[in-house]
């Protein structure tokens, strides 16, 4: 019995004693049990309420550390404190020399955590230091993101401690990223900017392009042909890219899944890679490829400019509409409703006469509307428009219709100058010839005539001749303003009459400024007529808006020495026909240069006339074939003129004229 009594003794004192002396010992492990608490620093671990430091690191006095901030969530488990795997003892020596690491440098920072606040100060967490530097925890793995730190698996470099200090700082500052432990995936990366990497504007879209151009290039390859199985996973491929590129013109305009196309794309091309590694039959493929879209933009130019040429010559089906419906209003009138008031300003040379010659009924319109609403004294200004027989009586339905104000209309019909005609006017015979009207309307020259924008038939029209005849149709006036009808007017014009013109008949603006507005891009200088009487490098300049002197006009004979020009180009030796060439030889040292702001060139043609000009411009002109009334004017210039036309007029209405 004694025997048994022992035994049990030394069993309880052998056995149970340690155990209830190490499980009461262990009760104060602060321990998560979820996947939502979180794992303070590892540099410390509590046992019985006392904060006891790793052997392995050396430490600082508690009261000069603060709270960490960083905190870091596990995924779907637990920490045991008994895990001894070589992963974790991995980890826990990396995390450890980086933590040496920066408490030798005294490193802390205030706690921001929002915690219930159990613990006191403690030293700043490791794990908030490699969240700081841009770590990537994954699977055992550290790996320094952040250019111009060292991996934790290299040797460090000693650091002046000053510097060390500030680095720190900053990286702290700018850093905005956490690590889910265990995945190391981060939750925002730095901006570009802070990489020191710059991204292309619309990287993707273009990256989509030249994964397409790839594409074609390992389509033709021979190598890559006689594999089937790539071909078809490599035009599968293509397809998706080229449904998620669309009409896609940046970034924004891309699918969301455009990503996820451009990654499955890449493989496919490593694939391609593999298969043809010759890189000179890939560079000679990407060298027919460029000589065969070269050859096909050169195509497409000029079939785009023919069309446009095309385009340029026809009259939309509104604007045929529209004459026809006023003609037969007009003659539903009495004689008496179809005159124009104040019809004895005519020839009132103190007034400002503005001469406008022109068949188109709307283009008139919008140059009359546009003057009168910027001229001081509506009242004081007169236009004479002459426009030919078929368009007589619509254009004078229109003004009857819509009077312009208080201002003055004379509508003429040029059939009614009788002076003007072939035995008078050498233009008048040379366009009525035979040879003429082939060059005109035979369409098989068009593609080798290099200047085909003078085969337009406008310039067959007599009415775009009649500026030469100034002088005739206005005998009894001093000066004349002449304007094109495909101008608009921004500004009162008046202070263009009191320009001293200098003893010169006409007033213009200058082009200069580019080299084809220059006499050689106009005249023949290989003829010695023109070689010799005049400059190749003269400045050009421009009709649409010029100021006449009538008087120096007559005086000169300007009409006289435009006669005789033509003569000598009877056979189109000297310029193409048009109107710029002759103005320029007719009026050779009669010329005065007005101000650039007084007419502003281009929107017929350039998209790129700054606005700064065409704001403080007094005369913007249209220019060129894409006249603001057309389809194909250029978008942002047609407010400009569709402004001073109203689209709710009855006629317009039911011609289905739209802006």
């Amino acid at each position: 019995m004694k025997l048994r009594t022992s035994v049990v003794f030394l069993l309880l004192v052998t056995v149970v004693a340690p155990i209830v002396l190490y499980t009461d010992r262990l009760g104060s492990f602060t321990t998560p049990s979820s996947s939502n608490e979180f794992i303070e620093d590892v540099s410390t671990i509590t046992l019985g309420g006392d904060v006891r430091p790793l052997n392995l690191l050396p430490q600082e006095p508690s009261t000069t550390l603060k709270e960490p901030l960083g905190v870091v969530y596990l995924e779907n488990s637990s920490i045991s404190l008994s895990d001894s795997d070589a992963s974790t003892q991995e980890n826990s020596r990396k995390i450890r020399q980086l933590t040496q690491d920066s408490m030798e440098n005294q490193t802390t920072l205030p706690s921001t955590r929002g915690d219930t606040g159990e613990h006191p100060h403690e030293e700043e967490s490791t794990i908030r230091q490699v969240t700081e530097r841009g770590l990537d925890i994954n699977q055992g793995d550290i790996t320094l993101e952040k250019p111009g730190v060292t991996s934790l698996n290299e040797s460090r470099e000693p650091q002046n401690d000053g510097n060390r200090r500030e680095e720190i700082k900053n990286e702290n500052q700018s850093a905005k990223t956490s690590i889910k432990a265990g995945t190391g995936e981060p939750v925002k990366k730095r901006n570009e900017k802070q990489n020191g990497r710059t991204v292309m504007a619309d990287a993707h879209v273009r990256h989509l392009k030249d994964q397409l151009i790839q594409g074609r290039v390992y389509l033709s390859l021979t190598a890559t042909r006689n594999n089937p199985h790539f071909i078809r996973e490599l035009r599968l491929r293509m397809k998706e890219v080229q449904r998620a590129l669309g009409d896609a013109t940046k970034d924004s305009d891309l699918p969301r899944n455009s990503y996820d196309k451009l990654k499955a794309m890449e493989l496919t091309l490593a694939k391609g890679k593999q298969i043809q590694d010759d890189c000179a039959a890939v560079v000679k493929k990407l060298r027919a490829i460029i000589h065969s879209t070269e050859e096909q933009l050169r195509a497409h130019k000029k079939q785009t400019l023919f069309l446009t040429h095309l385009t340029a010559k026809t009259l939309p089906k509104g604007l045929h509409c529209l004459p026809l419906r006023l003609t037969t209003e007009y003659f539903s009138l009495n004689s008496s409703e179809r005159e124009f008031p104040n019809q004895e300003k005519l020839e009132d040379s103190r007034l400002f006469h503005y001469a406008l010659f022109t068949d188109n009924i709307l283009a008139a319109a919008v140059v009359v509307n546009s003057t009168v609403s910027q001229a001081k004294d509506p009242s004081a200004h007169v236009f004479h428009l002459v426009t030919d027989r078929i368009n007589y009586a619509a254009m004078r339905m229109w003004f009857l219709s819509n009077p312009p104000g208080n201002a003055t209309i004379q509508v003429q019909n040029i059939e009614e100058f009788t002076w003007l005609n072939s035995s008078y006017s050498p233009v008048l015979k040379q366009l009525s010839s035979p040879a003429m009207i082939d060059y005109y309307f035979k369409t098989r020259r068009a593609e080798s005539d290099s200047n085909m924008k003078y085969r337009n038939p406008k310039y067959l029209s007599v009415m775009n001749h009649l500026r030469f005849y100034m002088p005739e149709i206005f005998p009894k006036l001093n000066k004349v303003l002449f304007l094109d009808d495909d101008i608009v007017v921004q500004k009162d014009l008046t202070g263009l009459w009191s320009i001293d013109l200098k003893g010169n008949v006409i007033g213009v603006v200058e082009t200069c400024g580019e080299s084809f507005h220059r006499f050689d891009r106009y005249l023949n200088f290989s003829n010695p007529l023109i070689s010799k009487a005049f400059d190749p490098h003269a400045c050009g300049w421009a009709f649409g808006m010029n100021i006449f002197d009538l008087e120096e006009w007559k005086r000169q004979n300007i009409t006289e020495v435009y006669h005789s020009w033509q003569n000598l180009n009877h056979e189109r030796q000297l310029w193409k026909l048009g109107t710029l060439p002759p103005g320029l030889i007719t009026f050779w040292n009669s010329t005065y240069s007005l101000d650039r702001s007084w007419h502003v060139l281009g929107l017929g043609y350039d998209p790129n006339v700054s606005q700064k000009d065409i704001e403080r411009g007094a005369v913007i002109h249209y220019n060129g074939n894409l006249k603001p009334w057309l389809e194909i004017a250029i978008p942002k210039y047609r407010n400009y003129w569709t402004k001073f036309i109203d689209y709710d007029h009855l006629y317009l209405r039911e011609c289905n004229i739209n802006p």
